[in-house]
């Protein structure tokens, strides 16, 4: 029988260990994709009265959550940490939420990012991995009756010989005044005051954003399949900008929703406010800018790109460059919808937002990689992007990877996809 019928995302139910409840991650009734994803729970017998979000005060979008065996708590981890302001913006940690009160204790240090909880039997234990800022993770045991954590393994212990860049949280005043984070990853030795290359690193999403680690954007899951190869650069000498604008992780629902019908304007200017922030603190080497990224971050690309001649390079991987074609051919285009609207009621505001209608405009040279099966984002974006640029006479190099999908999880693959 029907447990809760209510509009929206309802899912990943589990019964308490007492048969009591079940908890469930749900939108809370909103129907659309632009929203938290909160951690709810309903009496086992589906009585309405009984539904209750015990993480709303977080907007947490929750991708992980155990019960405790006693069934009085929940231990959950946030994907996207949607009301973690400033620096705690790029942590992932496990918290503990009380049933009854609804209470909600962290578990795991501040500064790392967590995933795959797992409890004892009598409760005392939580097992997990724990990824710090410069390592790749590890698995980690908690003592629950103290917080001790003890580290299990060493799986990249090679590290510890590697002289590694520095990877910190920045912030910056945008054009509106509103306060912006990102993180900032500095070459190994670097001193303040040196000018060097900086390369913009836009993330994916939008709803997304960057953590702590070794490959900031994709730590939760296997790192190989982070398209660029950050700490390589770091070591070449070049700072990595990554930003966090509005419109991702950081700022709670309302700032997903302020870039709703508007991709490529406050978002970009929240972006290009960071590059002339580190160029005044005299870090950034305004002559020698590059940019990047995948996927929504891809799209950030193309149009970064198609409105300013700033960066002398930029690479754009798996990027959507028409709005209207992504949501006549993606697998997921219905998400066009809910930022723009249907193309027959929006089309010239999907047109007016995508990079292929500003195309004229590209002076950066650009690298096009995409994977042959991608069908978040078709393959026949990057073609129509990089025909046009032929056919404008720019400077632009087309690479497409067979087997590839949205992310490359073949490891041949992603080494290719990161050398050039």
């Amino acid at each position: 029988r029907t447990l809760v019928a209510r509009p929206g995302m309802n899912r990943a139910l589990q019964f308490s260990p007492d048969g009591k409840w079940v908890a469930f991650i749900s939108t809370g009734g909103y129907d659309g994709m632009v929203a938290a994803e909160d951690l709810h729970i309903v009496a086992a017998d589906g009585r309405l009265e009984t539904i209750r979000n015990l993480t709303g005060a977080r907007e947490a979008w929750v991708g992980q959550f155990a019960w405790a065996p006693d069934s009085r708590s929940i231990f959950f981890i946030p994907y996207e940490q949607t009301a973690g302001t400033g620096d705690l913006m790029f942590e992932q940690p496990i918290n503990r939420v009380f049933v009854d009160s609804s209470r909600i204790v962290p578990v795991t240090p501040p500064r790392t990012v967590n995933y795959s909880p797992t409890l004892s039997s009598d409760g005392r234990y939580l097992a997990y991995k724990s990824v710090e800022n410069r390592t790749m993770g590890d698995v980690y045991l908690t003592d629950l009756t103290n917080g001790r954590a003890s580290r299990l393994t060493e799986i990249n212990s090679e590290l510890r010989s590697l002289e590694l860049g520095e990877l910190r949280a920045v912030h910056w005043k945008s054009f509106d005044g509103k306060e912006i984070w990102g993180l900032l990853l500095t070459p190994p030795g670097y001193k303040p005051g040196q000018r060097i290359p900086l390369v913009v690193y836009c993330h994916g999403g939008p709803i997304g954003g960057f953590t702590y680690g070794i490959f900031p954007q994709f730590m939760h899951i296997p790192g190989q399949v982070d398209p660029y190869p950050s700490e390589a650069m770091a070591s070449a000498g070049m700072a990595i900008l990554f930003p966090m604008p509005r419109g991702g992780s950081g700022y709670g629902t309302a700032g997903f929703r302020s870039i709703i019908k508007s991709w490529g304007e406050a978002d970009y200017k929240d972006i290009m406010a960071g590059v002339d922030a580190m160029i005044a603190q005299g870090l950034a080497d305004p002559e020698r800018l590059g940019v990047m990224g995948a996927s929504y971050g891809g799209y950030m690309t193309s149009w970064i790109v198609t409105q300013t001649s700033r960066f002398k390079a930029a690479s754009t991987g798996a990027s959507v460059n028409d709005l209207a074609q992504e949501y006549y051919l993606s697998d997921a285009g219905d998400f066009i919808v809910e930022y723009f609207g249907l193309p027959w009621e929006a089309g010239e505001l999907l047109a007016a937002h995508s990079p292929i209608t500003h195309v004229k405009n590209v002076e950066t040279p650009l690298l096009i990689q995409h994977g042959e099966n991608d069908h978040r984002v078709p393959l026949s974006q990057a073609q129509a992007f990089s025909k046009a640029l032929k056919g404008l006479k720019k400077t632009v190099e087309f690479e497409i990877f067979p087997r590839g999908g949205h992310v490359n999880f073949e490891p041949p693959l992603e080494r290719e996809y990161m050398r050039r």
